[in-house]
């Protein structure tokens, strides 16, 4: 069992983590508390904090009936695999929630020059500095052994570092 995301038709969000949960899915769409103002009352209203997806846990033999759910246009691939998010990410994105109103999602951002650990692969917990930034890759410069290896690595297996 491992968490997934699925591409939602717009404004389903809702309905199809509803209709998951009628098949007996475990899905999860993070909703974000906004306030809204009309003429005459603001309100609190909830709204998908990431639009056109929904979350789901679930084994390799369930993927057909998620994607025959009404409203799912198909799972999130990335690397023509579906990209899979760790618990600890669904627990992170449960807990920011619960604490805060009004949140934004922006994409994360490389710099060139800026200091990155590697989160995932074969060089995972090494930190480098960005040399180059292409629209899916990062070329990184890996130097803690005295040389420079410099390696292609993908955006979401990278994380910001902070200088000391």
């Amino acid at each position: 069992m491992k968490w997934l995301a699925i591409y939602t038709r717009p404004r389903w969000e809702k309905k199809v983590d509803e209709l998951l949960k009628g098949k007996g899915v475990e899905s999860y769409c993070p909703l974000n508390k906004v306030r809204r103002k009309w003429s005459d009352r603001i309100k609190i209203i909830e709204e998908p904090l990431f639009k056109s997806y929904v979350f789901v846990k679930l084994s390799d033999a369930d993927r057909t009936r998620v994607r025959m759910t009404d409203g799912v246009i198909n799972f999130v691939y990335w690397n023509r695999k579906p990209a899979v998010i760790r618990q600890s990410e669904i627990n992170a994105i449960k807990r920011f929630l619960n604490e805060y109103e009004n949140v934004e999602v922006h994409p994360m951002e490389f710099r060139q020059h800026q200091r990155v650990m590697i989160t995932a692969g074969p060089l995972m917990d090494q930190v480098g500095s960005v040399l180059d930034v292409n629209r899916k890759m990062v070329k990184v410069a890996i130097d803690s052994l005295g040389y420079i290896l410099v390696a292609y690595i993908e955006r979401t297996k990278l994380s910001s570092v902070r200088m000391r």
